[in-house]
């Protein structure tokens, strides 16, 4: 799965002479929370809904309110924008998207496709992969348990499982504190729960959780 996949898109881009208060509106009807800047058909910035929050006068202010409003028409995109702008090619693997959003503590990165901005990947779009991989949206048993870090260790549990008769909605692995062992997460259907209790005791070190969802 790559980030021209699963970006957002078409471009709603703001330019920079866009004044804060038209940003914030159009941001509220798109319902989006961040826009690249676009000036020329080239990107120059980024902004946010935090930006343009920011941008505005505190409601303790003792300006008036046509002083305000006054003030706030003359701040444009351009002063509140970022310049140092993270991007992603659309053929990147989906995780190396998340990796960099999570290390660089951001929301979202425009996505390019030949120098040119094409979407945005966000936040948003990566926790709708995450319901996708963890099978959220579907019914089934969910068994959490820990395995030990060696090779064959997750095929013993998929094939125990495949062998009673059980057909796997999600699949997921996660390192723990002992780096000797990991822990596995997954949701199957078509085997009742004590029947996944009896066979997840054979073939793991651990069983954590198990339940019907």
């Amino acid at each position: 799965m790559f980030v021209g996949e699963r970006m957002s898109h078409p471009v709603i881009p703001v330019s920079p002479e866009t004044p804060i208060n038209d940003a914030l509106a159009m941001f509220k009807k798109e319902r989006i929370r961040r826009a690249p800047v676009i000036k020329d058909g080239k990107m120059i910035g980024i902004v946010s809904e935090r930006d343009l929050l920011n941008a505005s006068p505190s409601p303790v202010t003792s300006l008036s309110i046509w002083e305000i409003n006054y003030l706030i028409s003359k701040v444009t995109i351009k002063q509140v924008m970022s310049k140092n702008v993270k991007t992603i090619n659309a053929d990147v693997p989906i995780e190396e998207a998340a990796r960099i959003m999570a290390d660089s503590k951001i929301g979202g990165m425009p996505v390019l496709r030949s120098g040119k901005v094409v979407g945005m990947i966000t936040e948003t779009d990566l926790f709708k992969i995450l319901l996708e991989l963890m099978g959220a949206r579907a019914q089934g048993i969910r068994a959490t348990a820990v395995i030990d870090d060696t090779p064959g260790q997750i095929a013993r549990v998929t094939k125990a499982i495949a062998d009673e008769g059980g057909s796997f909605v999600s699949f997921g692995q996660f390192s723990g504190d002992d780096p000797s062992v990991k822990i596995i997460v997954f949701k199957t259907a078509g085997i009742k729960k004590d029947d996944v209790k009896k066979v997840l005791s054979k073939v793991v070190k651990k069983i954590w959780d198990i339940r019907q969802c």
